[in-house]
């Protein structure tokens, strides 16, 4: 899976903003807030990976169980896909 192209990922005073650009604009009219885990996430979602890849970045980043590793991965790609950032 991977995100869409056509948004870029910024730190703007300490926070990480997903922001559309281009075409994206017309049809994603906002900005997506992100913490720094999903800003891990979001960086290593725009090459296609799967979600054990994802599971093994943010274990590698972070003093994490797998469980809960495995259930905040599980929860971005839902919130990500629920907005229609993934790519089909």
């Amino acid at each position: 899976m991977k995100v869409k192209d056509g948004f870029m990922l910024r730190e703007v005073a300490g926070q990480w903003l997903v922001i559309p650009i281009g075409e994206r604009v017309v049809e994603f009219n906002g900005i997506i807030t992100l913490s720094e885990s999903g800003a891990l996430l979001w960086k290593a979602m725009e090459e296609d990976v799967d979600e054990e890849a994802l599971v093994k970045v943010i274990l590698g980043e972070y003093v994490i169980d797998e469980a809960t590793a495995r259930a905040d991965v599980a929860g971005f790609i839902t919130m990500i896909n629920e907005r229609d950032l993934l790519d089909a």
